[in-house]
């Protein structure tokens, strides 16, 4: 097998070589309306005048929170808060009732109250505010008995190399808009009203291609590749992949996420051929279709052979030991990339951060992310540099606030 470049890496040398992986994305649909208007929903795929973006609206009450299911968003601000040790389970009632109203009002362009810049809040651009509670959150509200059992800290990967300063975390806030401006307003403000009670643990910005620039189409992350092809349909495969469908009403249709920041070494990438790059994903990099067909969504075929004996998608590809058929076994994944400062020679911070939704970590993402672990071909060059889990909960009426069902 041959590739371009002074380091072109050979089929069976990529098949000896490797260890981990992080990888995907996301696709989902959901209604768009601009504020103050009765317009129909406006299709994913139909390209949206630039105007209309900053006034386009998602709902922030209902049953289930948005920013899971809703089609992603152009910018994100993943915000993790550690408590007070004097926040306890009234302290957090307080703070969420707090919370919950600034994010009402902002995701639907109205300034939050007391809001030192309410020109900044009129612009909504489709913002959400998701909340997410940690392991530390049920402890402080002496709720434990009631944590999802899978919300817990992920055991240990040979290829994480974690840091304190992108792991853990109480209280997340997912922060996301089709507008920059919008997305640090939000963020400031839910920052501030949180201030009495709880620290800011750690911040990760990331992006994706900007609203209306690539309609309908699957996210790129920054090695060029297609990222949530495999993403659970809409319907009936998406419900039964990530809402819990029953129980108590303080976990039904609430879900759980696992963030995990990707590092990704450009460097040693760009010297790899576009022919071991595919290699590598188990995928053709300009369409997304696994290397035995010519569809993004065409099914794979691990068992085809090639002239040379080998299979055609390598054992060890992403595709390969990512690779799931039962819905009720499929993570949704909502990725942003990052991009950081370079270092003075120029060498790139940059990767993914990695969002998978799913209704049981258990039982869905660990099996995975093992799978991954033990022998991806991508693990040459990701490393895991962060990881948090968190349960989120169920949606809040009108009038109602984010953890309301569990504290009461």
């Amino acid at each position: 097998m041959t590739g371009s470049g002074p380091r072109a890496v050979s089929r069976r040398g990529l098949l000896a070589g490797g260890v981990l992986a992080a990888g995907g994305a996301l696709g989902a649909t959901v209604a768009v309306t601009a504020v103050g208007s009765d317009a129909p929903s406006t299709h994913p795929t139909e390209m949206t005048p630039a105007a209309e973006i900053g006034l386009a609206v998602e709902p922030f009450h209902g049953t289930r929170q948005a920013g899971v299911a809703t089609e992603p968003q152009a910018y994100a601000a993943f915000v993790a808060l550690a408590l007070r040790p004097e926040t306890d389970r009234e302290a957090l009632g307080r703070m969420l009732r707090l919370l919950s109203d600034d994010a009402a009002r902002l995701t639907q362009g109205h300034p939050a109250l007391a809001d030192t810049e309410p020109e900044l809040g009129l612009l909504p651009a489709r913002l959400t505010v998701t909340f997410g509670f940690g392991p530390g959150f049920y402890q402080a509200a002496n709720l434990d008995g009631r944590r999802p059992p899978s919300v817990a800290a992920l055991p240990a990967f040979r290829i994480d190399r974690l840091s304190p300063r992108w792991s853990g975390g109480d209280l997340l806030l997912q922060i996301c808009a089709d507008d920059p401006l919008t997305v640090a307003h939000a963020q400031r403000v839910l920052v501030k009203d949180s201030r009495p009670f709880a620290t800011v643990a750690w911040v990760q910005q990331g992006f994706r291609r900007a609203a209306g620039a690539e309609p309908g189409r699957t996210q790129r992350n920054l090695f060029g590749q297609l990222d949530g092809t495999a993403n659970p349909k809409p319907g009936a495969p998406l419900e039964t992949a990530v809402w819990a469908p029953d129980g108590p009403a303080w976990l039904r249709d609430s879900t759980t996420l696992v963030v995990r920041r990707i590092s990704m070494n450009l460097e040693t990438w760009d010297l790899l051929g576009r022919t071991d790059r595919e290699l590598s994903v188990g995928r053709r990099l300009d369409t997304g279709a696994p290397l035995t067909g010519t569809d993004e969504n065409d099914e794979p075929d691990f068992k085809a052979l090639g002239s040379g004996g080998l299979t055609v998608i390598p054992d060890f590809s992403h595709l390969t030991r990512s690779h799931v058929t039962e819905d009720r076994l499929r993570i949704l994944r909502r990725p942003y990339n990052y991009d950081g400062v370079p270092s003075a020679d120029g060498t790139a911070d940059s990767g993914l951060i990695f969002a998978s939704y799913q209704a049981d970590i258990t039982r869905q993402f660990l099996p995975i992310q093992r799978r991954l672990a033990e022998r991806d071909l991508l693990n040459e060059w990701t490393t895991p540099i962060g990881s948090a889990v968190f349960a989120i909960p169920p949606g809040c009426p009108e009038g109602g606030w984010i953890g309301q069902q569990l504290l009461g």
